[in-house]
């Protein structure tokens, strides 16, 4: 709500926020326009709650009262709003005060706080929500702590205080009691807010897939089109709960055997998912029926939206307003559906016709309908099934993110497959990614480079080779092709994760043998040589040559490999059995099968035959051992997957060995974020403050050398000093300033960091030296006013280096780094970790360029003090992190050397920050 006339209005405060139940209101400041809001909310809270709130009892607000509580100057004075349908749900509201507990302004940085949730709302998370919205705008105008009167006997509110993670302090004084809480983020209140968003997006895409009832919305009476075909799905899919048909038209009681309805708000019982498939143009009288009749979720198969164009965009953005204004979620538009195997559930709302997928461990989420029609395909014709898929369109609404959420603990779901065209905000993916792939695996086939029609969330500006990284980082396993996804899937969801690299190879055809073999060493795997148990072999020498590896000790994963046999002695069933039993017999290593022409083997070995899957974990949990680096339990009637080609298997066990050494360490050590006591974070802030006072919202500040190094300085980063050159006598002095040796160098941008260009004079001794290198360099490559020539100290020679920060607007901050020159240039060969960077990622990121061996005494080489470079790379990742205001920072060059590192040049850019971000309080994306 928008207050145009009036400027001060913070439309950047409002946001739609998922609730614990899971379904979604909307906070936004309280304006002048909300008086009448203000008064029906009063008028339906309980006596008791009004109490709680003033003390005494208060039955109805005067008008002074409605004219406080609606009119803010959003600095001093602020009230936000949770609604829902527009109409007001809760209430919060801080007054700032001095001292003496007066009203005041700044620089007081207190303020008194209070709420107001309507009861027939109280418990679904409104006020832990209102409180961390109203921390973020009370840190955003200079308040650092809140004070709270509370009853004693008001148990909610006070657990809502104590819960919240905030250092605080409590007393009791004059009857009631006294809390006062430090708005400063800890890790203990982001922990409580990451919980708490998990739980209420797990359990807002849980209402969508496990409803109690279903209606369909502009099913046909012909029985043609799509609404008729997600209804038939439905239904010949065994839905357990309720269904329902909806047309406007209907003269009968049945359409295709379901109860039909007129409209939904003419259907007697309540609604928890609405299918609507009707044209664009009468989707919003759709959306608005479900809401007045308490609708929890859509799935909208409509198309004509962002994909369409422009104008299809618009109207997507105001579908989603729509359907948020209800307190619904969406999947979709332009989705394909949802599918749960839950046997209490079975919800096929989706356009895959009946018989819908088997029951399995996997996970599967498409932003493209074609591709899950592919994926479900794939899966099905290679025997495995689905614990649940979402298949989401223009994901406008629900994303990966959300069933992330939900698969974290889904105790149905021990693999989880994503096809995404955009990551959208790869710094909460990453995030729920990490989380989620420490108990369970996260494979991830990511399309194309630039965000499709449709997709309206925000881009990132990271390059393809940075996304990777930063998945990797994440634990995520990311692929290139679906086909990939499938063969890494099925590997996941049957077998155990490998201990090691060390693969075992055996089969009876010598040549299969060694094509694997090959395709071992180009994964970077250590493979045994083949065993060759010639074309005679039968299957009980596949069997006994099995059970032999796997009972060894030297390897950790096997790849059988069969050719047909001549005879037809010996069937695929009789095959796939000896290899089942030699599994059973010793179990706890992978076994992939790579097979040429014998498509009834895959068939053989991928059936269950009705033997257990794997034990479920206790309630409440993903896994016994969330943390165990040895992934989900499986039992030996598990399917064993098979590949018809060497390469495709082999890549799979590669994936699976990277996956499970990233969990190991993960769970030995997932690193910590270093405290350190010489970093002047409030010095850095007040500089900051003083450098932006004057630059525009939007605008970037290239800080001067000067104050530069005066900001990395309080953080611990030295750069060195740099003497201006505009003459050879101004050489000359800055020498003379600086102390010999000293480097002669031009700092023109065509110039800068171009050594291969003549640009840099080195280890000058003298004043001779000095000028003489100063003439040749203006002779050589122009005047001085052309070259801006710079004299430095000379420093310990080293490997010269680059570390970069720099904010991508949905990934947030990223650290970088990589050898100065052509390595970094022209080969990319550059590595990136998400900051804030602990201990773990800085030594892992010097590690994980391709030319990090010159970093440790390549060809009989000098090391180079890592440590140093390790500190420096974590220094830089606190204030990055400390200051949203610095936006880049580039020192190049880095020399480090046998005993400490130089940083040279460092650039600095400065912006405002962005009014909210990951860190900040719980919302969902805005359209």
């Amino acid at each position: 709500m928008t207050i145009e006339s009036d400027p001060s209005y913070p439309a950047h405060w409002e946001a739609d926020v998922v609730l614990r139940d899971g379904g979604t209101a909307r906070i936004r400041p309280i304006t002048t326009e909300d008086a009448g809001r203000l008064v029906s909310f009063y008028e339906q809270v309980s006596d008791e709650s009004k109490y709680y709130r003033f003390f005494a009892p208060y039955p109805r607000l005067s008008d002074r009262d409605v004219h406080r509580f609606t009119h803010h100057d959003y600095v001093d004075r602020v009230g936000l709003a949770a609604t829902i349908g527009g109409e007001f749900i809760g209430t919060v509201r801080y007054d700032r005060i001095g001292p003496d507990g007066r009203p005041a302004s700044g620089p007081a940085d207190e303020a008194e706080v209070a709420f107001l949730v309507q009861d027939a709302h109280q418990g679904r998370g409104v006020a832990s929500t209102l409180l961390e919205h109203i921390g973020a705008v009370a840190r955003e105008r200079g308040i650092r702590r809140f004070a709270a009167e509370v009853l004693p006997a008001n148990n909610k509110m006070i657990k809502v205080f104590t819960d919240a993670g905030y250092q605080q302090k409590r007393s009791f004084e004059d009857g009631s009691v006294h809390l006062t809480l430090d708005l400063e983020p800890t890790a203990e209140s982001l922990a409580v807010q990451r919980a708490r968003e998990q739980r209420a997006e797990a359990r807002s895409v849980q209402r969508l897939l496990a409803p109690g009832s279903v209606a369909v919305v502009g099913v046909s009476r012909s029985g043609a089109g799509v609404g008729a075909a997600a209804l038939r799905n439905l239904r010949d899919s065994g839905f357990r709960g309720h269904l329902y048909a909806v047309n406007e038209a209907v003269t009968r009681d049945l359409l295709d055997g379901v109860r039909a309805y007129p409209t939904i708000g003419a259907v007697g019982s309540p609604v928890d998912l609405a299918v609507i498939a009707v044209p664009a143009d009468r989707v919003p009288d759709a959306v608005a029926a479900c809401g007045e009749h308490g609708v929890q979720g859509l799935v909208v198969l409509s198309a004509s939206y962002g994909e369409s164009g422009p104008a299809g965009l618009a109207r997507q953005r105001e579908l989603v307003r729509q359907v948020r204004s209800y307190g619904m979620r969406l999947i979709g538009p332009n989705a394909y559906g949802v599918i749960n195997t839950a046997p209490d559930v079975e919800l096929n709302a989706s356009l895959t016709p009946a018989p819908m997928p088997t029951r399995g461990r996997i996970g599967l989420f498409t932003q493209s309908g074609a591709i899950g029609i592919a994926l479900l395909s794939g899966l099905l014709r290679r025997g495995e099934g689905l614990s649940s898929f979402v298949s989401a369109g223009n994901r406008a609404d629900v994303s990966g993110n959300d069933i992330l959420q939900y698969w974290y603990d889904d105790e149905a779901t021990d693999v989880a497959l994503l096809y995404l065209e955009t990551l959208g905000n790869p710094r909460k993916f990453t995030r729920l990614a990490r989380r989620t792939a420490a108990v369970k695996p996260v494979v991830v086939a990511k399309g194309g480079r630039h965000s499709p029609a449709g997709h309206v969330v925000p881009g990132t500006r990271l390059p393809e080779a940075t996304v990777s990284a930063l998945l990797r980082q994440a634990g995520v396993i990311r692929v290139d092709t679906v086909t990939e996804l499938v063969d890494v899937g099925l590997l996941l969801a049957a077998q155990p994760l490998p201990a090691g690299p060390r693969i075992a190879i055996l089969g009876n055809s010598e040549s299969l043998g060694i094509l694997t073999y090959d395709a071992c060493l180009t994964q970077g795997l250590r493979p045994l040589p083949p065993l060759d148990l010639t074309t005679a072999a039968s299957p009980a020498d596949f069997r006994a040559a099995l059970t032999d590896a796997l009972r060894s000790e030297d390897c950790d994963a096997v790849v059988v490999t069969a050719i047909p046999w001549v005879s037809e002695d010996a069937p695929a069933d009789d095959l796939a059995g000896a290899l089942r039993d030699a599994v059973a017999e010793q179990p706890g290593k992978p076994v992939a099968v790579v097979h040429v022409e014998l498509e009834e083997l895959v068939e053989a070995l991928s059936a269950v035959r009705g033997l257990p899957r794997p034990a479920p974990s206790p309630a409440g949990g993903p896994a016994p051992d969330p943390r165990s680096p040895a992934g989900p339990p499986t039992t030996a009637g598990a399917s064993i997957p098979s590949y018809p080609a060497a390469e495709r298997a082999v890549k799979a066990v590669a994936e699976a060995v990277r996956y499970g050494q990233w969990r190991r360490a993960t769970a030995d050590d997932d690193g910590r974020v270093p405290e350190y006591e010489d970093i002047d974070e409030a010095g850095a802030a007040a500089q900051l403050a003083g450098l932006l006072a004057d630059v525009d919202a939007g605008a970037v500040l290239t800080l001067t050398d000067w104050d530069a190094r005066e900001l990395l300085a309080r953080y611990g980063i030295r750069v060195l000093p740099t003497l201006p050159a505009p003459s050879a006598d101004a050489a000359v002095r800055a020498a003379g300033v600086l102390g010999y040796p000293v480097a002669l160098k031009t700092t023109a941008p065509h110039l800068r960091h171009r050594a291969d260009l003549g640009g840099v004079r080195l280890d000058l001794t003298n004043e001779a030296e000095l000028r003489r290198s100063y003439e040749e360099l203006t002779d050589a490559l122009g005047k001085p006013a052309e070259l801006q020539p710079v004299v430095q100290p000379m420093v310990p020679r080293g490997v010269d280096t680059v570390v970069r920060s720099v904010i991508d607007p949905a990934a947030g901050a990223v650290l970088s780094f990589g050898l100065a020159g052509v390595a970094s240039e022209l080969l990319g060969d550059t590595a990136h970790r998400l900051v804030p960077a602990t201990d773990r990622d800085a030594a892992g990121l010097i590690r994980s360029i391709r030319t990090a061996p010159l970093l440790f005494g390549w060809r009989g080489s000098d090391p180079v003090d890592t440590p140093a470079l390790e500190d420096l790379l974590l220094r830089l990742s606190r204030l990055v992190d400390d200051h949203p205001e610095v936006i880049g920072v580039s020192l190049e060059p880095v020399v480090v050397a046998a005993d400490g590192l130089s940083v040279l040049s460092a650039a600095v850019g400065l912006a405002h920050p962005p009014a909210r971000g990951d860190l900040g309080p719980r919302t969902l994306p805005s359209y």
